[in-house]
Parts: structure tokens; sequence; C-alpha cells
């Protein structure tokens, strides 16, 4: 089933008897398999519960498994029969990641022995084997037959990393980064892109979505600038809705759709540069994971809205930050943000997870981080590889009356809630062989409509676009011209991204040999034979893959060795127009001055090529504004009490049309 602009319902509801039989069913094939000889222990822990030999048999009567009762009534009556370590396991998402990395839990057994409430696939947690959907679904089934395998045979959710398209599985539609979408100003594409996301997201086997991110980011210099949809408030709050709608569709139970999870709460997008101290090998931090250096009212007035208006609109998981605030230090172990504000003041009932072992940021003492962390209230932990440390912490600190066993009760009930309403009970898995939907034609024709749209016109000149079809030469440079990694960017196929076409996708050399044919001379360096000046020349620059702080800059520069090609394409045409892959503003110095035409792509995706071929041909008019203030040097970056062109060249909201008409302010 390929991707339709109306919204697919879930299907029909069963009747009660269907769905108890067909759980009945899941639960009699999981015991036959333990008893016929699992992979997992035989023993387990002292004072943990043991699976019962009747169990199946006997859940027939419970109140949980009754689709006609509330939601909290089948969430009490679930609760009731838990025991703490059932419990603490539901409070436990597990990381399923690349054993060279050291964090893998690839074992089945473990899921049994740690009821675990979820697990995620982390920005290199692919399934052995080909990288495709099919592969992806088989290995999440594995693990969601195991958890159906446990006592209560409670479902686990399976998260990814989804920030623009489920862009770790090959073959899948990988959109512009939210960057871009920012610069479409178009929330019906946002919420359009989302479901499609949703779609080929749903049929991998994951039905849990870490996005949309609602980062409000008032310095460009953070190495996750793409991540989020701009500097306005007001912008992030109407596309992060967006979003999420599109992934949530009209109902959490239609199984093509995702749990979304805006994050990071709070402030993420307002550190102050150098108030880091994290690192990721060789790479110190500047801003990622640092200190909002704003009071409380501020960070309240700058970044509370988009989650407002998340919770207003149906939010049922949201991701807390590594970020510190002045006031109340790491976000992760603030009542005052996570308890008074969010559940409190917004209303949020769903569950708060940590991000990646947020909480061992806390304290050194690993027990005093468990203990703040989830008094704070941390609902679920993201644990890469020390669930037990966690499970032993969690079971102490209850026994001593640190940790409340309300407080447990209350992290548990608002992650059962979530799965009840998202039908796992009743299908824990959504259908398999939905392969049809991942990279399909009429997804990429919604990628391609947002790289259209979010390709922003900085400069322009008389008679450089529209590009003719016939009867111009055309020269191309730069790698980027060719390469669908370049114009991807991080969190795609691997966390930090990669330079390569290595997966499906149009390049910008391919599409326009499609339109020029032998009128196009390709050259990555740019050194082109020949005399005599060519009618156009395209120079693709772009920065390399990075993600989260190890692309913190402190320069803003594009490689130098990509800025190289513009001068030396500059005497062998009449036009030059400078295309630039960039998941922020960068400094344009030695390119604007060259260029007769510039235009910002940001980190188009997959459908680069044919997204951008539209704008260059004029057969899709320029419409992006800039969701960002272009700043003249790195310096300039953060903006937070400046005026619209104080160290700017280009305003927020600027951009042109192609005959060089302002759809926006007027450059500074």
């Amino acid at each position: 089933m390929s991707y339709s602009t109306t919204r697919r319902r879930g299907p029909a509801p069963t009747s009660r008897r269907g769905r108890t039989l067909r759980h009945l069913a899941i639960l009699a094939t999981a015991f036959v398999v333990a008893a016929c000889g699992s992979s997992s222990p035989s023993a387990t822990e002292p004072g943990t519960a043991q699976p019962s030999a009747t169990g199946a048999a006997s859940l027939a009567a419970e109140a949980w498994l009754d689709t006609s009762l509330p939601i909290k009534d089948r969430v009490a009556a679930l609760l009731a029969e838990m025991t703490l370590d059932e419990k603490i396991g539901q409070m436990s998402a597990v990381i399923n990641q690349d054993p060279s990395r050291g964090w893998q839990l690839r074992d089945p057994g473990d899921v049994i022995t740690g009821w675990f409430g979820a697990m995620l696939s982390g920005g290199d947690g692919n399934p052995s084997g080909a990288n495709t959907a099919q592969n992806w679904y088989a290995m999440i089934e594995v693990y969601q037959q195991a958890a159906l395998k446990t006592r209560l045979a409670i479902p686990m959710l399976y998260g990814v990393d989804a920030v623009h398209g489920d862009a770790h599985v090959g073959g899948t539609t990988v959109f512009p980064h939210n960057i871009g979408m920012g610069a479409t100003r178009d929330p019906a594409l946002v919420e359009k892109a989302c479901q499609v996301t949703a779609v080929e997201t749903a049929a991998t086997g994951a039905r849990w979505d870490f996005g949309p991110v609602v980062a409000v980011v008032l310095d460009v210099r953070w190495g996750r600038t793409y991540e989020s949809y701009g500097e306005s408030t007001d912008l992030v709050s109407q596309l992060g809705t967006a979003c999420l709608q599109g992934l949530q569709g009209d109902s959490l139970t239609d199984q093509q759709t995702v749990v979304a999870d805006p994050k990071h709460y709070l402030g993420d997008g307002g550190t102050a540069w150098g108030s880091s101290t994290a690192s990721a090998g060789s790479s110190q931090y500047m801003l990622d994971q640092g200190v909002t250096q704003f009071d409380n009212d501020t960070i309240a007035d700058l970044f509370l809205p988009p989650y407002r208006e998340a919770v207003d609109s149906g939010a049922r998981v949201i991701m807390a930050s590594y970020t510190s605030t002045q006031s109340g230090g790491k976000v992760h172990g603030d009542p005052y943000w996570l308890t008074d504000k969010l559940k409190g003041e917004l209303g949020f009932t769903g569950f708060v997870v940590s991000d990646w072992g947020g909480i061992g940021q806390l304290n050194a003492d690993y027990r005093e981080a468990v203990k703040q962390g989830i008094n704070a209230g941390i609902d679920m932990a993201m644990l890469p590889g020390n669930w037990r440390e966690f499970a032993n912490a969690m079971k102490s600190l209850v026994a001593s009356g640190e940790i409340s066993q309300a407080r447990v009760d209350d992290a548990v009930s608002r992650i059962l809630t979530v799965k009840f309403e998202m039908g796992l009970f009743e299908n824990p898995l959504p259908p398999s062989g939905e392969w049809a939907n991942v990279g399909s034609a009429a997804n990429r024709a919604v990628a391609r409509q947002a790289v259209a749209e979010s390709a922003v016109l900085l400069k322009t000149g008389s008679g450089v676009l529209p590009v003719a079809k016939s009867g111009k030469t055309v020269l191309l440079a730069g790698p980027a011209a060719d390469d669908i990694g370049l114009a991807s960017g991080g969190w795609t196929l691997t966390w930090q991204g990669q330079a390569g076409n290595l997966t499906e996708g149009t390049t910008l050399k391919e599409a326009l040999e499609a339109q020029l044919g032998s009128s196009l001379t390709y050259s990555a360096d740019a050194m082109f034979s020949g005399s005599g000046k060519a009618d156009v020349g395209i120079v693709v620059v772009s920065e390399r893959p990075y993600a989260e702080g190890v692309g913190d800059s402190a320069t803003l520069a594009l490689p130098a060795e990509d800025v190289a090609l513009i001068a030396r394409m500059r005497p062998l045409v009449d036009k030059l127009i400078v295309i630039v892959y960039s998941g922020r503003p960068v400094v344009l110095d030695g390119i604007a001055g060259q260029a007769d035409a510039l235009i910002a792509a940001w980190l188009p995706g997959t459908e680069a090529g044919s997204g951008l071929a539209d704008v260059l041909f004029g057969d899709v008019p320029f419409t992006g504004q800039t969701p960002f203030t272009w700043p003249k040097t790195a310096d300039d970056s953060p903006r937070y009490g400046k005026s619209a062109c104080e160290g700017a060249v280009y305003p927020y909201d600027y951009g042109l049309d192609a005959t060089g008409k302002l759809l926006g302010p007027a450059a500074c």
C-alpha cells in the first residue's frame, strides 16, 4: 500500500472473544516455545516473578484484556498483578546496538529476564545482515515475541530515531532535515512527510519515533541545528505539532501510525557556547548538552510553547534533555520542569523517557542518580547496557523508601496507558509484508516536493534562472552533486551519517542528466577540459555529515576544498549558480560574491536531485524562506537580544523568487 493523502484509520474492531482468542494463541505459542527449549535463562534472580504454568489459560479472565473497559481500569487491573521487578522492567528502555560499541542486547532471553518495557536501536543499531525493512521487521519480531513469553505477556515498545524519514533503513524515503522543512513554512506538507515517515517506520515493525525535535535554536553553531525547524518559537510550535499529528494520525490504534516523542525537554537550543562538558571520542562538545543560561521565566517563554502545543495536540511521550538550567542543574533531575511544569501546569499524562544514559549524568553515584531522576519525574530510563544496575538500584531505593511505591506505580501506569492507547495488547506488531510502503514512488514524490519548497534562493541576477532545458551548455561540479550521503547528513544509515550513495535516491547529477543529456558535463573537482565558456556552471558545496555535539562548530566554515571549486569554475562559465548543502547557515565569504545565484538547499535527503532540478528549471517556483537569521561570521551566531540584521547577512524569513522578488524582508 502506497502513501495516500487520505488519512488511514485502524482496522475494524474484532469482537472481545476474537481478541482474547488471538492473544491466547500468541501466549500459548510462547509457552510451548519456552517449554521446548528457549534461549532465555532457566532461573531468575531471587524475589522475581516466575512464569506460571497456567498463566496462559488464566489470562482469558483478566480485566486488562477486556477492550470494552476504560483504559484506566485496564491499567489498574494489570498493575495490581505486577511484581516490583516487572514494574521496574517496564520502566527500562534497553539499547539494541552495534556489538562493536559494546552496548548490544542481542539475546532475546534478556527480554524475558528483564521484563523490559521498551527496546530501541540507536544511530548504529541496524539488524545483522542486509539493512532492509524486512530484516528490521524480523529483528523486532524476535524481541516482541520474547516479551510475550513473560508471565504477563506485556508487549514492548520498539523505538528509533526516524527524524527525517526512517533514515536508518536502506531504501526508505529520506526527507529534508527539519531545518529544510522549516524553510517551507508549510505545515500541511510537514504533516504529510511525517505521515509517510510513520507508514515506513511501522513497516519495519517499530511503533515509536524519537521525534520531532522541537528545539528553538538560538545559536546555529550547535551540531543539532538541522534537527530544528528554526529560531522562531511560533514556527517550531506550528511545525512540531504538524509533524506530531502526521506521525500519530487520527488514532494510535492505527497500525500504520507511530507514537511521537517531542524532544528534548527543555531548552536544548539555547545553551551557551563553551558550557558543555560532554564529548564523543576526540570531539569536545561546546553547545550540545550545555547550560541554558536564562532565568526560568525566559526559558518558559522561549522553549516551553512547543511542548504546550504538543501536549494539547496529543503527545503521549516526551524525551528529557541533556541540558542544564542555571537554577535547577540537569533537567533530567529537575522536578520543577519535569513534574511541576510538564505534568502539572501543562497537564501531560503520558510518560517521560530519559535520553540515552541521561540519568547516569546526574551523579557519579549511580544509585543517587537513579533516585534523583526517577523522583524528578523520569518514568522510563533509556539504558545503554546497564539495565541490571538500574534494576538493582531501583529495588534498593524502593526498599529503603527513597523512591516511593506510588512514584513507581505512577510511572508504570503512564507507560501502560500509552501501550493500551496504541492497541499493543491486541496487535503487538504491525502487519508484516508491508514492504511496498517503503520508499514508494508516491512517498518519494512527497519528499521531492519538500526539497523544492525548502530551497531558499538567497541571491540571483538577471537571466540566471530558470536554467534552460535545451540549447545551453552546463558544467556541474562538487562531490555533493552526486552523493546521497552528503545530501542527507547525520542520522542517515548511521548516527553521524556518511558520504556515499549507500541508499536509493536521486542525486542532482542524475536529475540534471535526465533533462540535459549531453549538454551537461560533470566533474567532481571542476577540472574540465576544452576551450571557451559554458553557458551555465553549477557548483554544489557541502558540510560533511555530523550529528549532535560532534558537529558543534566554532567557524561555520565549509570545507576549503569545496569553496575552491567555486573559484575554479568561475572563469569557465557565463553564469554561476552555487548550491549549499548544510545543516545550518554557514559563512559565505568567498562564495556569495562569485555566484550569480546562490541557493541554500539545507540537507535535502534522497530526493535532493529531483526537487532541486524542479526549481532550477522553473517547473516549481522558489518559495523557501530561511528559518534562521544568517550570520556574517560564526561569532555573530548567538542572536538572542539582537535586532533582525545585527551581525547578519540575511534576516529570518528571507528568500527570493526566481525573478529576484523578495518573499520576506530585504537582505541586511
